[in-house]
């Protein structure tokens, strides 16, 4: 009787609040009226809620009991006072003589001197703290574990309203006044170029797994096949949609990558294992999040940033399955009864803030109030940077934590350009910030103009200017930033994302797609770059305690040799009427490439032999990514009809420092004389053999190393697609004589980097970097 008296006089408090929280008004009216009932409906003289401002501060919201002029003004950091202790504890705080407390910190403007007993509760959320509820009575009260649980109950429930951040938002408190809240400057990587300022919202993640254990094997097994077709359903639909109404470029191209995640929400491989761990005992979505765990075992053991973000399509999708599967659970209402997941509202000039996200997931919210993205983890070769860019939405990458350092409604500046954001930014900082937005606007709209200006330096020398490619939408940055062909076209990504081996006719028919959308213009396939963290999953490794120098690239190729036949037919097969070239990589010495070269040339008789259409003209060639192989360039050069250098692999190596290891990252710069010496030693050769060289690294695509690179001689570079613009406008502004005398002058000196005195000079000749 006792237990349903306690719970019967709880509820009557939930539902008071709940008739106060749906009432119109201001939401500072609706935040004084709950803690006036819960201060009388608990018998208190005071209830005060405090809620998580910028980082680890908690600022009076509102009270009944103390001074009003308090709130607003009135701020606790974590750890300080009795409420900071409950915000950092996360646990609630009974105290029969509050003042007694060794944390006890005095703020003469609330009044609360006259206080003796105070309880105060987390309000939390999903395990995230939104603020500390607290009551206080004048005379030393033992607070009851049934009245702690009440408060913490009630503190749930202003959870909820404080999650959508409505409250922070119509107030509008001045944060800049009394206790700065701290602003935080992060850096991550870049994914989609751009400037932007907004207010956060966090992107919610997967709904917990409540019931793992399943009653019915095979009700399981239907309930995932009714999600996996709603799923698939709402994808289509989306394409569709995309589809029906593209009418520019930009549609074109994340519809691309759209087709692109829809295969591999189909991927079989994927669903076998969720239906095998549903054959273990476990429910439909237990066993969703069971191979969710173990694909990102795997994404965690992959360095490869671009290979990372094929991976976490997979995570994405789960999260998305895993919403299918609860609005099944749940039933869907009349109002909707097609088992969709219901788009997701943002209010105006928004930043999404999340652990990881999909392309689809984007594309669920409105896009006209979104501003930018900033994620924990991603790549610029994800699925999701891909439509990012495609949509000019700026975004970061790579910001371990952020969701913990991040609160709804937090003001945020994103310069994603240099991938630097700035939590919480101070007046002065956002004054500053508003300059150089719209510098940036003027210098996109410039790269824009000038896109069909050739890539000619000041006193007339010609750069070549290509772009690097691993996906279709890719290729359609050859228009966008007027490049002149692909310099790198990546052709493992569909061995990675299948369960499978694509057979001949599936990779004929991607190659032949990219050849169709290039037209005249040149471009190199690589081939298979699969082992050490790429490796697909019908292949099977032996262990290796040094996988980045093991079993890898050509030398699967050559030790699988059908691997490297098949892809040989198919290019040749899909270049039919049109030149092809054709490089391998992670050569070591001429013997692979002598090896590979005459696998392929075989395979270029047996198909003439065939009367099958062949190209017109056939180039073979290396990315020189091991030392090795530059100390061979006499052997070599006479059997290559090209070299590109791969910066990426061959710094590392040269360097001796894992360029996934973050203990080394940075260590070295790859404008250090050593490493430019020998980079010019590899370009003098090959152009005194008359062998065309061109680099195809990430240091083509940052103005000062692409400066350093064609000091020492460097003509051609291929890029990502977003640094074409930068490269161009860098080409037209140097002199080639004045840059390659400078350069050499010091790549004698005794310094760990020539970086500081090319970019003097850059600013010292308007050269544009």
């Amino acid at each position: 009787m006792a237990l349903r008296a306690k719970w019967a006089g709880s509820r009557l408090l939930l539902r008071r609040l709940r008739d106060t929280m749906a009432r119109g008004g201001g939401a500072q009216e609706r935040l004084d009226q709950i803690v006036r009932i819960i201060a009388a409906d608990m018998v208190a003289e005071v209830c005060s809620l405090y809620v998580r401002r910028g980082g680890d501060i908690l600022e009076l919201f509102a009270t009944q009991g103390l001074k009003p002029d308090a709130v607003h003004k009135v701020r606790f950091r974590f750890g300080d006072g009795i409420v900071g202790v409950v915000a950092a504890t996360a646990r609630p705080l009974a105290l029969a003589e509050a003042q007694k407390h060794p944390a006890f910190a005095y703020r003469p403007e609330t009044g609360e001197e006259i206080y003796s007993s105070m309880l105060g509760v987390p309000i939390l959320r999903a395990g995230r703290l939104s603020g500390v509820l607290a009551i206080q009575n004048r005379t030393e009260r033992e607070y009851t574990e049934e009245e702690i649980e009440t408060l913490e109950t009630v503190g749930m429930v202003i959870a909820e309203a404080l999650a959508s951040g409505e409250a922070i938002q119509q107030i509008g408190a001045d944060i800049a006044d009394g206790m700065a809240v701290e602003s935080l400057r992060l850096e991550g990587v870049r994914m989609s170029e751009g400037l932007a300022m907004g207010v956060a919202v966090l992107h919610t993640g997967p709904l917990p797994i409540t019931d793992p254990i399943a009653e019915d094997e095979d009700v399981e097994l239907e309930r995932l096949d009714k999600a996996l077709g709603s799923m698939h359903s709402a994808l289509d639909d989306l394409i569709e949609s995309y589809r029906v109404e593209k009418s520019s470029g930009d549609l074109e191209e994340h519809l691309e990558v759209l087709e692109a995640y829809r295969m591999v929400a189909s991927d079989r491989g994927w669903i076998k294992r969720i239906r095998e761990a549903i054959g273990t005992g476990l429910t439909a979505e237990a066993a969703v999040a069971k191979v969710k765990g173990d694909m990102q075992a795997r994404m965690d053991a992959v360095q490869d940033a671009y290979l990372r973000d094929r991976l976490s399509d997979f995570d994405a999708l789960a999260n998305r399955l895993l919403q299918h599967l609860a609005v099944d659970h749940a039933g869907a209402s009349e109002e909707s009864n097609d088992g969709q997941i219901p788009h997701v509202y943002i209010p105006p000039n928004s930043v999404l803030v999340a652990r990881r996200l999909g392309p689809a997931d984007l594309l669920d919210y409105d896009l006209s109030h979104l501003q930018a993205v900033i994620v924990e983890e991603g790549a610029p070769t994800s699925h999701v940077a891909i439509v990012a860019r495609a949509l000019n939405i700026p975004m970061i990458g790579h910001l371990p934590g952020i969701m913990g350092k991040v609160d709804p409604q937090d003001e945020i500046l994103v310069e994603a350009s240099n991938a630097t954001c700035v939590i919480r930014p101070t007046q002065e900082f956002k004054n500053n910030f508003e300059v150089s937005m719209t510098l940036h606007k003027e210098r996109q709209e410039a790269f824009l103009r000038d896109r069909d200006l050739p890539s000619v330096s000041t006193d007339g020398v010609d750069i070549d200017l290509k772009i690097n490619a691993g996906l279709l939408i890719d290729v359609s940055h050859l228009e966008s930033g007027g490049a002149a062909g692909i310099g790198l076209y990546r052709t493992e990504i569909p061995f990675m994302i299948h369960s499978e081996f694509p057979d001949i006719d599936a990779q004929e028919a991607l190659y032949r797609k990219v050849n169709d959308q290039v037209g005249d213009k040149p471009v190199v396939f690589r081939t298979l770059d699969i082992g050490s963290d790429k490796m697909p999953s019908f292949v099977r490794p032996p262990p290796e305690d040094n996988p980045a120098m093991g079993w890898r690239a050509i030398r699967i190729g050559l030790d699988r040799q059908p691997i490297l036949q098949d892809q040989c037919v198919a290019l040749l097969r899909a270049a039919a009427g049109k030149k092809l070239s054709v490089m391998f990589p992670m050569v070591a010495d001429v013997g692979e490439f002598r090896t590979a070269q005459q696998i392929f040339l075989a395979e270029h008789a047996r198909l003439a032999d065939e009367g099958e259409p062949l190209p017109d003209g056939l180039a073979l060639g290396v990315m020189l990514e091991v030392p090795a192989l530059a100390m061979q360039l006499d052997w070599l050069l006479p059997h290559v009809d090209f070299i590109s250098i791969g910066t990426n692999d061959l710094q590392q190596f040269f360097f001796a420092a894992d360029r996934g290891n973050s203990l080394v990252d940075g260590r070295y710069d790859p404008l250090s004389p050593a490493f430019l010496r020998f980079l010019r030693r590899i370009i003098y050769e090959c152009n005194k053999a008359n062998v065309p060289v061109s680099v195809c690294g990430e240091m083509a695509g940052v103005a000062l190393d692409a400066l350093g690179l064609i000091g020492v001689g460097c003509r051609s570079l291929s890029t990502s697609p977003a640094a074409t613009g930068s490269i161009r406008a860098l080409v037209r502004s140097v002199s080639i004589e004045r840059v390659t005398e400078f350069v050499n002058a010091r790549l004698n000196a005794d310094s760990r980097s020539i970086r500081s005195a090319l970019r003097s000079f850059a600013a010292d000749n308007q050269i544009q970097i």
